[in-house]
């Protein structure tokens, strides 16, 4: 490294912030800035951002990490809102004082796609439903709170919020934190060599990890390990296939089990039932269409047994035929002041009522075989082991 790094630490919805850096590249004089974005986010701040196809979101079926994306970006808006001050104001101030000084301007940070799909896919089933719930409560109780932009920049109160954040979520803070840092640190440490004097404008929470790592280039991970696809065990097919599996031996069971098939008729009702209801209680709850519904009523008692499709898919689509949604629904998203509003926007009701549909879906499923028994009035251990031996006798009568 042979260029002189300065860093430039930021609270992304402060007026302080803006002023830090105009004075910072006034002061330093810096040959290039480098700011906490990718091409994606550069462009939005531009207002140059092309916005995806509603054909796109549908066939990307990812609908739980769209609505979590939409979600966080709307809590940093409305805490900017609260301060007057727009959400990633201080970088689009770099980008302006850059281009008014003829200064090239870097673009530092990972693909925010490939950031989510890997914070996504790095966490536990337990670590989605904390940050599921942790996102609702947030939502809930933003109005009402009072938010010290300049206090939570102080160092240690930084320290502290990354501190429960790794213990709230390891490895959700692995690839929202730690990755970054060291994304970010390769690119400061190559613009080096070829400017002397590099200024970093990031936020306030990645200071301490850059600086650690441009301190020490050589502990920087390989880039193609920040940037690969995770790899992880595919625990919604597995689940699937489990369901499948379960399902389909307890209806053998009963079959052999000699209980008479009222019983197995009323087990499969129930399976219809419990899910249908479900389903379409979650997506009534999205304020989906009575016809969204009834679709995934319809559906869900299949879908739960086909682990490569989900209910919430086929009540989006009848809900995107009624709500029509347009392209610019996905720039009413982003600038929406509350979620009354943004629940007035077809798309974002689109994919709530997918995500939410899928929900009840699958506490059908959990629901069904915790109370599937004591509602038939079948004692489970005896179930299996009547009907395990009936098939094995039916088996091998077969063959002697």
């Amino acid at each position: 490294m042979t260029g002189t790094v300065r860093i430039v630490g930021t609270a992304h919805v402060s007026q302080k912030s803006i002023d830090e850096v105009r004075e910072a590249i006034a002061e330093f004089q810096p040959d290039v800035i480098a700011v906490e974005l990718d091409q994606g986010r550069y462009a939005a701040i531009r207002k140059q951002a092309k916005d995806p196809s509603l054909k796109d979101v549908l066939e990307a079926k990812n609908f739980t990490q769209v609505l979590v994306q939409w979600i966080l970006a709307y809590l940093q808006r409305r805490i900017g809102l609260d301060l007057g001050v727009e959400p990633g104001a201080e970088m689009k101030a770099a980008i302006v004082e850059a281009e008014a000084r003829n200064t090239p301007v870097a673009l530092i940070d990972r693909d925010i796609n490939i950031t989510l799909r890997r914070f996504w896919k790095s966490l536990s089933i337990i670590e989605k439903i904390r940050m599921i719930y942790a996102l609702g409560v947030s939502v809930v109780s933003i109005d009402g709170e009072e938010i010290d932009v300049e206090e939570l920049k102080k160092q240690d109160m930084i320290t502290l919020a990354m501190d429960e954040f790794r213990k709230f979520s390891p490895n959700g803070a692995r690839a929202l934190i730690d990755e970054r840092d060291a994304y970010l640190a390769y690119n400061i440490v190559d613009l080096t060599r070829t400017h002397e004097r590099v200024l970093a404008v990031l936020g306030a929470g990645h200071v301490r990890g850059v600086e650690r790592y441009v301190e020490s280039p050589g502990s920087i991970p390989p880039l193609q390990s920040l940037t690969a696809d995770v790899k992880s065990l595919p625990w919604g097919l597995i689940f699937g296939v489990a369901v499948t599996a379960l399902f389909a031996f307890l209806i053998l069971a009963i079959a052999f089990s000699g209980v008479g098939y009222e019983v197995l008729i009323m087990a499969l009702i129930y399976w219809v039932l419990v899910h249908g209801i479900l389903t379409a209680v979650f997506t009534l709850a999205a304020r989906g269409h009575p016809l969204s519904a009834l679709t995934g009523f319809a559906v869900s008692w299949f879908t739960a047994l086909n682990p490569l499709i989900a209910a919430g898919w086929f009540s989006a689509i009848v809900e995107a035929k009624i709500r029509k949604p347009a392209p610019s629904d996905f720039r009413a998203i982003f600038v929406a002041e509350s979620i009354t509003d943004m629940m007035k926007i077809p798309l974002f009701r689109v994919v709530l009522v997918a995500a939410l549909a899928n929900v009840g879906s699958t506490l059908g499923t959990i629901i069904y075989f915790m109370v599937i028994f004591p509602i038939l009035g079948i004692d489970p251990a005896v179930l299996v082991t009547q009907g395990i031996t009936n098939m094995w006798n039916t088996i091998t009568g077969l063959f002697y």
